[in-house]
């Protein structure tokens, strides 16, 4: 039976989810999810995944699926899992698909959520899964920038050198910039929420450090014109730290 689920995980103490292979001891998401469904199959199985996440990267709604031999109710199946599975990781649901779903070959897009904490601190509450910024952000030129990644563009500029793709273009259907005191951090909290039909190895990161620098006022929008047209790594801001990205969805079809 095919099963897909959907899993939460804090990438924290994760090297990233893509499992490293039998030599490395690399502690991986992928690899914790296999070894667990090992575990109550007795068997080898093989997880794949809707995409993958970064060291320090994390996710509210991963999505994966697996071919297991037993037959197991969802319910079940996601209580087995998450007693062998470590805290920083959780299914939140599991279900039996058809036999053609892939979690990455059938997915139409992603949404991923950059959290700034904006505050002279950082707080505590938000050190894991927050990038902490003392200095004051201007928000109105953060959003006016973010309206210039949203369409079809070559995103060379803002994604890894290594990223090893047949093209580098994709379409970002939605970039928003909300701000929100956070009454737990006591702060402000800045988000970026992105959406496309599919993200390069740092791309996500890229564009929210290149919107980080804007709100300082370091970069303008001419630059940002000038990184998509050019391709110029050199011309895009900073990539973002790896603790204030989260996966939030991956969209499929009905």
């Amino acid at each position: 039976m095919n099963f897909r689920f959907t899993i939460q995980y804090d990438g924290t103490d994760f090297h990233g989810w893509q499992a490293q292979g039998a030599n490395v001891r690399q502690r991986t998401v992928q690899g914790e999810l296999e070894r667990a469904l090992s575990v109550i199959e007795g068997r080898r199985v093989i997880v794949y995944g809707a995409g993958r996440t970064d060291a320090g990267v994390h996710a509210e709604a991963q999505v994966a699926n697996a071919h297991l031999a037993k037959e197991w109710s969802g319910e079940k199946l996601r209580g087995a899992m998450n007693g062998n599975l470590p805290r920083d990781v959780r299914i939140t649901e599991a279900q039996a698909v058809a036999d053609g779903f892939h979690a990455r070959f059938s997915a139409e897009g992603k949404t991923y959520c950059y959290r700034i904490f904006n505050a002279s601190y950082t707080s505590p509450f938000w050190l894991r899964f927050a990038h902490g910024e003392h200095r004051t952000l201007n928000l109105e030129r953060m959003q006016r920038a973010s309206q210039l990644f949203v369409g079809e563009h070559d995103w060379t500029a803002f994604s890894s050198a290594q990223t090893d793709v047949l093209t580098r273009v994709r379409s970002v259907t939605k970039l928003e910039v909300t701000e929100r005191f956070d009454a737990r951090g006591r702060g402000r909290l800045v988000e970026i929420t992105v959406s496309a039909d599919g993200f390069l190895r740092y791309m996500a990161r890229s564009i929210a450090g290149t919107l980080l620098g804007v709100g300082r006022g370091e970069m303008d929008d001419v630059q940002i014109a000038r990184a998509l047209a050019s391709g110029d790594r050199k011309a895009a801001g900073a990539t973002a730290p790896a603790c204030g990205l989260a996966l939030v969805t991956v969209h499929y079809g009905k």
